[in-house]
């Protein structure tokens, strides 16, 4: 009976390091695991890859801070800022029902974004699983107002650890 139990458990044991390992697609097993334990997963996650499939379709919005934003952003978003976030200061004319991705650095700024948009009747919101530094991560690129860069506003030197390609600015 016992060893019936064992057999359960490492079943279970399996499938949940399955679960935690494959959430997200985010590529760096530690950076999943600080995020797992980060975030409150409290909204809809989309990961880079998808995200990028369907940004033509979607609106970005940025949860970062003016500063980070002009140092770099994903190509067509919106500077939304966290701090001073406001839903009276939204763009005019995005429909509740229009896929908005919101990131920032890793993603805890902009899950509680998206928890805000969430509460104020928008359907299709998801947070950009790893945000910004997964993007870059993956290959993806970022704009500022010159075009293309390899600069990504690194936030600090604790969180620029998960930021393994492209160029760390932090001013």
């Amino acid at each position: 009976m016992l060893s019936f139990f064992k057999k359960i458990l490492f079943v279970v044991l399996v499938l949940s390091l399955f679960a935690i390992t494959s959430f997200g697609q985010v590529k760096s097993s530690a950076y999943r695991v600080m995020l797992n334990g980060f975030l409150s997963h409290s909204v809809p996650e989309i990961d880079v890859q998808k995200a990028a499939r369907n940004s033509s379709t979607s609106i970005f919005l940025d949860a970062r801070e003016p500063r980070e934003y002009a140092v770099s952003h994903i190509s067509g978003a919106i500077p939304v800022g966290y701090d001073h976030f406001s839903l009276e200061n939204m763009p005019v004319g995005i429909a509740p029902n229009q896929p908005i991705v919101v990131y920032c650095s890793i993603g805890y700024r902009s899950e509680k974004v998206t928890e805000k948009l969430q509460k104020a009747g928008f359907k299709n919101v998801y947070n950009l699983y790893g945000g910004i530094f997964e993007w870059v991560n993956q290959d993806l690129p970022v704009v500022n107002q010159s075009g293309l860069t390899h600069d990504v506003h690194a936030y600090d030197h604790t969180w620029g650890i998960w930021l393994k390609k492209g160029k760390k600015v932090y001013k």
